[in-house]
């Protein structure tokens, strides 16, 4: 199969889809691997690196466009809709709950999109959107914590405290993969921390893994309103696969926080679970929502491309190499939890989650 790597060229997005020794794996089984020019220079892979790896780099767009499958990490924007065609296998994350235009021209053009962020060997178990979460997860401490600072717009709060002075206070609403590291770094750095989720199992679980030093909360929307308007850092980390995130965060909840405290919604590349929210960038992360610092960038990790695109290839890799050894229907028939990835097919949704999302007839996947 002929596999092509595009750059990214969304703003501020500087991961790339497959590392040298993914195309390495690749070419050993027989395919063909097109890596654009300079893909890989954001995330510190120079371009003979990937020669090295057996890769052919080209210097288009068209060309990479031009191949069987093309692997991404972000959804393609505008100036890539023209470059898909029908019966493209397209495999990146979709986000298409949140990316309606995109879903359209996915349909319209009989692209085949596998999401990652849909892929689900078993309930709750989302394998290609682990890594990035996690990364996420850290990062929106990291964020906030920031954001905090006075020279920043924040209230001036140092999340860790100092002996006699109180620490921050977090909230972290969802106790997922990214909920998970989003308390790591929290409790990390001394915060006063408090998550709610409504899985008792997961608030089990973290309570015993912290032995005490967070407070656990069943989450429901006077637990949330009363946590949130206490909080110097909220972090939403609320994920339904596939869908569009609820919203779970009022304006009137954040109308009561103390102006200077930040809001980091990492589930905004699902539309977010905050009310007023929209997606920002990492050039112009922050804006101010009712006086409250609002950081909603949908690509957390492009800041940290290195990590996050190994963090990526090493989960992805295996996928890529199941879709192009046997190309989509014979890869379902192989691993069938493969079809829970398939988003857009022969211009039909075999997602149903994502088909609510779009508004169109869900359509069961048949090869």
């Amino acid at each position: 199969m002929r596999i092509g790597v595009p750059k990214e060229i969304k703003t501020q997005e500087f991961r790339v889809g497959m590392t040298p020794s993914g195309v390495a794996t690749l070419v050993a089984r027989g395919h063909k691997v097109f890596v654009e020019q300079n893909a890989g220079v954001g995330s510190s892979i120079p371009d003979d690196a990937y020669v090295k790896a057996g890769a052919t780099m080209v210097a288009t767009r068209e060309e990479i466009w031009d191949c069987d499958m093309v692997v991404k990490v972000k959804e393609p924007i505008a100036p890539e809709f023209a470059l898909m065609r029908k019966d493209l296998l397209l495999f990146t994350y979709l986000h298409l709950a949140a990316a309606h235009e995109l879903g359209k021209e996915l349909l319209a053009r009989g692209v085949n999109g596998v999401a990652y962020e849909t892929i689900e060997p078993t309930p709750g178990d989302l394998p290609l959107l682990t890594p990035m979460s996690a990364v996420a997860g850290r990062m929106s401490v990291q964020a906030g914590a920031t954001y905090l600072e006075r020279e920043r717009g924040g209230k001036g709060v140092l999340l860790g405290g100092v002996p006699g002075v109180k620490r921050g206070r977090v909230t972290v609403i969802g106790g997922g993969v990214v909920g998970q590291n989003a308390v790591k770094m929290a409790v990390g750095l001394g915060a006063n921390v408090t998550v709610l989720d409504i899985n008792l199992k997961t608030l089990a679980y973290l309570d015993d893994i912290y032995g005490g030093r967070i407070s656990t909360q069943y989450s429901d929307p006077l637990s949330i309103e009363r946590a949130v308007q206490e909080s110097d850092l909220v972090v939403g980390a609320v994920l339904l696969p596939g869908a569009r995130a609820p919203r779970l965060v009022t304006e009137k909840m954040i109308k009561q926080m103390e102006p200077g405290s930040v809001i980091v919604d990492v589930s905004i590349d699902q539309g977010g679970c905050v009310e007023g929210a929209r997606p920002t960038y990492h050039d112009n992360p922050t804006y101010d929502l009712h006086g409250v610092t609002a950081y909603m960038v949908a690509n957390m990790p492009g800041a940290v491309p290195r990590t996050s695109t190994y963090a990526l290839t090493n989960a992805t890799i295996k996928y890529v190499v199941t879709l192009a050894d046997n190309g989509l229907e014979k890869a379902v028939a192989a691993v069938p939890h493969l079809v829970t990835g398939i988003n857009t097919y022969k211009g039909g949704v075999p997602h149903a989650a994502v088909a609510e999302a779009l508004s169109v007839p869900h359509t069961p996947f048949r090869a």
